[in-house]
């Protein structure tokens, strides 16, 4: 029922309104851990994005799993409802269905989640927030290209400012052991797996500018006009940022914003691919809010249906063998 959640459109006001709240987490964030005791904050962290990453990660591997799994797997489904209230009054809290591979998958995303809380290995941590990166754009939705620049441009004042102009941001990042950054092990090739020496790289760094390129306007757009020029041009335009950002650290030996590099990427190679096709108005008209992204099937009603296979199969069996009878109904009882 989770997957089949249509994706949350972002607004121009929670646009506006996600710098100012992202800033007040951050110090936040920054006062638990110079009035509080850094050892029991982490614990209370990573339980929490134990249970977490292994429920992200497992939604994130399913799709690939079932490729794996054969024909004859023996696949059960279940349900796992949880319900407040009684008669008329009762209410549905948690109503959950999966099946057996969903619980293979989840065993598997388990492993990796013990082998993250016992050594907080970089690899665990790595595999947990892709999968939260995938999930963040999976979920979050752009309608249109304007709020993606609003988002953008907030971001980019918040990350410079939180970097640059104060020790907030990487005070944070270095004493937050969570999976909320992919880190990159600088002495891999002298230490190997047991690396030590991380350069880091934040999620939003990752969700934001691809929820501009793939969860949002100019992607559908771009789908519109039968062609993935936007897409590409947005791809390219984030690796040349990222690989500039990167740059720039190593020539300075100090940490950047990557929003500081991105966005300005992530903004101005569509732009100008758009100034040069004539299609900037458009574009930025272009509402994509009726639309659902085309990759991800989604359901918007969950029938409810009792009895046997056998007689649920009879049932619609007459019912397709009789279309005429159908058709003859009134538009009130349609």
């Amino acid at each position: 029922q989770n997957s089949s959640e249509m994706p949350e459109t972002i607004t121009s006001r929670d646009a506006a309104r996600f710098p100012i709240v992202a800033s007040c987490t951050l110090l936040g964030l920054y006062l638990f851990f110079k009035i509080f005791s850094q050892e029991y904050i982490n614990l209370l962290l990573s339980m929490y994005f134990f249970v977490l990453g292994i429920l992200a990660l497992s939604h994130t591997i399913s799709p690939m799993m079932n490729r794996f799994f054969p024909a004859n797997f023996p696949n059960k489904q279940y349900q796992l409802l949880f319900t407040q209230g009684s008669g008329e009054s009762k209410e549905e809290i948690v109503n959950y269905e999966f099946d057996t591979k969903d619980l293979v998958c989840l065993a598997l995303s388990s492993v990796v989640g013990v082998w993250y809380l016992l050594r907080k290995h970089w690899i665990a941590n790595n595999l947990f927030g892709l999968a939260f990166s995938l999930n963040g754009v999976e979920l979050l939705h752009l309608n249109n290209v304007s709020t993606g620049c609003i988002l953008l441009g907030g971001l980019f004042i918040y990350d410079v400012f939180w970097v640059f102009g104060t020790n907030v941001m990487v005070t944070v990042a270095k004493s937050f052991e969570a999976p909320i950054k992919l880190v990159f092990p600088q002495d891999l090739l002298e230490k190997g797996l047991e690396a030590d020496n991380f350069a880091m790289l934040g999620l939003g760094d990752i969700v934001i500018p691809d929820l501009r390129s793939l969860g949002s306007a100019p992607f559908l757009y771009s789908l519109k006009k039968n062609t993935h020029t936007y897409f590409y041009t947005s791809f390219v335009a984030y690796i040349f940022g990222l690989g500039l950002t990167i740059f720039i650290m190593h020539i300075f030996k100090h940490a950047q914003p990557a929003l500081l590099y991105l966005v300005p990427a992530c903004i101005g190679f569509p732009l100008l691919v758009a100034l040069a096709k004539g299609e900037v108005t458009e574009m930025f008209s272009y509402e994509s809010s009726a639309e659902i992204l085309p990759h991800t099937p989604r359901l918007t009603h969950f029938p409810t249906v009792s009895g046997s296979p056998a007689s649920l199969a009879d049932s619609m069996q007459q019912k397709l063998s009789c279309p005429r009878r159908r058709r003859q109904q009134s538009p009130s009882a349609m």
